[in-house]
Order: structure tokens, then C-alpha cells, then sequence
């Protein structure tokens, strides 16, 4: 009797042994099954984490801030064309410079390289006439970096003056150039162009673009100044030089990077011929 009992015992705890091995290895390798998965799901959004913000921080600390703080709008209306463009220059949140001019006459050169502008009068001659001279050159806005601008300043003044009273050759020209040259091709800014004749926006794509209703505007607030300047177009009794500064009033008030310090010129406005009118259509 005990013999038969210390078998029975010793079966019972084998058989014991052997399915609580047999459940420990199911529940081990349960465990252990998804393990790779998971550990793929559980550790890829750190890396790619850690990556995105090691490159943003990257990025952020090698690239400068943006310069923004330019609205420069040009108006043809009533015999007149008016280029107007604020003071504002900002780099980021802070102001620096308050009154930049942004707006430049070029002067017609004579044949022997000298500037056309009238000079005073000699002994017994008349006095040139001051409208006259304010009706002469080319008016140029700039929006964009600084140099960048005054660059295609002087690229546009040799433009003219290869081409001289060609305006619309002069900026195609500066375009073709500015489009096509590798070093031409990194300066960021935008320019407005304006004649006697006509008004044109040239941009680094290679874009000439002459305005249908005869308002122009580049940089922050353009969108703001030329809305407001469509909308005063037609008010019969203002005339370009009152729609300019009531448009960049505007959009001063509305563009943070856009103050009221105001710079204007204008000019008489020539009436295209026949031949200019058929080859514009």
C-alpha cells in the first residue's frame, strides 16, 4: 500500500511538472512572440523624433531671419504715374530703419555718358522748367534684400541705357539676363519700372508683367495697397498721386511690417501711338 502510493504520488507531480512547464513555455513564448513589433513600434517615433528635431534646430539656427518691410504700389491714372513706397525696413520683430527710400529716378544719359537732366541757365538763357525735369527718367521701386536690389538697379540703368526710350526691351532684357545668369539667378528682390509710356513688375522667374488697369504693387503689402488702389480707381476727381498715398495709407494700417513714412515720385504720363498700341494687343 505504500509503494503503490508513493507511485501515485510521484506520477501526479510529474504529470504536474510537466504541464506547468508546458504552460510557462506557451505564456513565454506569447510574451516573447510580438517582441520584435513591438519594439519596431516603440522605438521608430523616438528616432524619427530626435531626427526632426535635431534638423529643426539645425536649420533654425543656420538661416538668418527674414527681412520683410517693403510696399511699394505704382498708379497710372488721369495723365499722371505715381510710384509711392514706405520707410519700414524690419528684420524679424525689430525695426531697423524707419525712412529708407525705396524709390529711385533714372536720369537719360546724352550720348558722350553725361546725365541729360537739365542745368542751371548761362547769363542772358531761360531758366529750365522744373516740370520738365520732374517728367524725365525712369522711376525703379525695389522690394527685396538691400544689395540684391541695388544690383539690378545698376543692371537696369545699363539696360537703358544700351536701349535708351525703349523701357519695355530694357526690362525684358534684365529679365532674360536675370533669369539665365547663375549669379544673377540668386539675388531675391523685385522691381517696379514706370515711363511715360508704361509701368511693368519684373521678378526673378523671368516675369515682365505690365498691368491691365494700371496699378502695380510689390512686397508685404502690395496685396493691401493695390486692393485699395483698384477700388479708388474709380474715383474720377483723385488722381494718381491721391490714390497712391490713399492705398499705402491703407495698407500701413493693416500690414505690420508697413509704415506711413512716405516716399513719391511722378510723372506726366505720353499717350502710345497707333503702332504701340497694335503691338501691346
Amino acid at each position: 500500500m505504500n509503494a503503490l502510493s508513493h507511485l501515485t504520488r510521484r506520477c501526479a507531480s510529474t504529470r504536474f511538472s510537466k504541464s506547468s512547464s508546458s504552460s510557462s513555455t506557451l505564456s513565454f513564448s506569447s510574451i516573447r512572440a510580438p517582441t520584435t513589433a513591438s519594439t519596431a513600434l516603440l522605438s521608430s517615433p523616438p528616432l524619427s523624433l530626435n531626427h526632426n528635431l535635431r534638423s529643426i534646430h539645425t536649420s533654425s539656427s543656420t538661416h538668418s531671419p527674414d527681412r520683410h518691410g517693403t510696399t511699394i504700389v505704382c498708379v497710372r491714372k488721369n495723365g499722371r504715374v505715381c510710384m509711392m513706397g514706405d520707410g519700414m525696413v524690419s528684420m524679424g520683430s525689430i525695426i531697423v530703419k524707419p525712412n529708407a527710400k525705396k524709390i529711385r529716378r533714372i536720369r537719360p544719359k546724352s550720348i558722350g555718358g553725361e546725365s541729360s537732366s537739365p542745368k542751371p541757365a548761362e547769363e542772358g538763357g531761360s531758366e529750365p522748367s522744373k516740370e520738365k525735369e520732374e517728367d524725365e527718367g525712369t522711376i525703379v521701386g525695389f522690394a527685396g534684400t538691400t544689395a540684391d536690389a541695388f544690383t539690378l538697379l545698376e543692371r537696369l540703368e545699363s539696360k537703358l541705357d544700351e536701349y535708351p526710350g525703349q523701357l519695355a526691351r530694357s526690362c525684358v532684357e534684365l529679365a532674360k539676363g536675370w533669369r539665365t545668369d547663375k549669379y544673377l539667378r540668386r539675388l531675391e528682390a523685385s522691381l517696379l519700372v514706370a515711363d511715360a509710356k508704361a509701368s511693368f513688375e519684373i521678378t526673378g522667374n523671368g516675369d515682365v508683367l505690365e498691368s491691365h488697369d494700371g496699378v502695380l504693387g510689390v512686397g508685404s503689402g502690395s496685396a493691401y495697397a493695390m486692393a485699395a488702389a483698384r477700388a479708388l480707381m474709380e474715383e474720377p476727381n483723385l488722381s494718381a498721386e491721391d490714390v497712391a498715398k490713399r492705398a499705402m495709407r491703407i495698407a500701413s494700417e493693416m500690414c505690420i511690417y508697413t509704415n506711413d513714412n512716405f516716399t513719391m515720385e511722378s510723372m506726366a504720363v505720353v499717350e502710345k501711338d497707333e503702332d504701340e498700341k497694335r503691338m501691346d494687343e
